[in-house]
């Protein structure tokens, strides 16, 4: 099982723990924007020490983003599983030719 699935497995089973003794029940406890709000600190963190150039604080702020993202897919039922299969989709596609191909919105 990849990293990913083991922690949205760990993030999903946090999910009804007791806000007083994890994180991410803390996170779920102030519900999904919360949840959104946090992802994008953390991906404003991340852009900030990729400008810099400084790849451990770069490599420490990406594991909070993607562990964040997770948290908030999981904070409006969105599985990872589904993600996955979306990207898989468009593998060996031209990001150009994929983005073009996008409905309208």
């Amino acid at each position: 099982m990849h990293t990913l699935d083991r922690l949205f497995e760990t993030i999903l089973a946090r999910r009804d723990a007791d806000p007083d003794s994890s994180w991410t029940a803390r996170l779920f406890a102030k519900g999904p924007e919360k949840c959104a709000e946090k992802f994008g600190e953390e991906a404003i963190e991340a852009i900030i020490e990729a400008v810099k150039d400084d790849k451990p604080a770069l490599t420490s702020e990406a594991a909070d983003v993607l562990y964040h993202l997770l948290v908030m897919l999981a904070a409006r039922d969105v599985a990872l599983a589904d993600v996955l299969k979306v990207l898989e989709g468009r593998m060996g596609t031209s990001g150009v030719a994929e983005k073009a191909a996008r409905p309208s919105g």
